[in-house]
């Protein structure tokens, strides 16, 4: 069984994120500051992800949240609720991959395949859905679905039982970040595949059992 995760490792987030926000904005006449409040967003929205990892705030909270104090900030009268949602509406048409995932979704074809996600269940379901990866993966699990979060051992559990698997030597989990992807990886006591196409320097004590800067490389290993 080979685990992916979604963003950053099989779809390029960044641009997702990019035309969704960029659409949000637009629909609600707020483009002309645009960079201004993406820069502010971004500092804001990453500060709260390490806190979702941590388990101190919920997916939920998170989503509305990040669009409350990007609003405080520069003092928008705005529903960050509604705000929320719409982005969200945006964030599922995208299906931007990263260079190399459809070739080795379809080289691995023949293997189980799942995804373990911190992302919103409607919107990562959205996007592999109008992508080519709609019948690519037995189960789509979700931290929204399961009330758990990866590096939480309780998301790899669910994950488990879902999928029957009770063999952890035979489970690869591949993904972009350390804290989250190969932290929950190497705690639940499976091997992990750390995809760092930038070559980050890896200045914590996480140890992957790999580690590729090119997803099709990953053949290499499951081969």
């Amino acid at each position: 069984m080979i685990f992916f995760d979604i963003d950053d490792t099989l779809f390029d987030f960044a641009t997702s994120e990019q035309e969704a926000f960029y659409k949000v904005f637009e629909k609600h006449n707020l483009v002309e500051n645009l960079m201004l409040y993406k820069k502010s967003y971004k500092e804001i929205s990453g500060g709260l992800w390490r806190r979702l990892e941590d388990g101190e705030l919920s997916l939920a909270e998170l989503g509305s949240e990040r669009f409350r104090k990007l609003f405080l900030e520069h003092q928008l009268e705005m529903d960050e609720v509604l705000f929320n949602q719409d982005y969200l509406t945006f964030l599922g048409e995208q299906t931007h991959l990263v260079p190399g995932a459809e070739k080795v979704i379809t080289e691995l074809s023949h293997k189980r395949l799942a995804v373990i996600t911190n992302g919103y269940s409607d919107v990562q379901r959205s996007r592999i859905h109008h992508s080519p990866f709609k019948d690519a993966f037995e189960h789509v699990i979700t931290s929204e679905n399961t009330g758990f979060q990866k590096p939480q051992t309780g998301i790899f559990d669910y994950a488990f039982d879902k999928l029957q698997i009770t063999d952890k030597s035979n489970v690869l989990i591949v993904g972009d970040s350390l804290t989250s992807d190969i932290r929950g990886g190497s705690n639940y006591g499976i091997a992990t595949c750390w995809f760092n196409p930038n070559y980050k320097e890896n200045d914590t004590s996480i140890k992957p059992t790999y580690e590729i800067h090119s997803l099709e490389k990953l053949l290499e290993i499951v081969k």
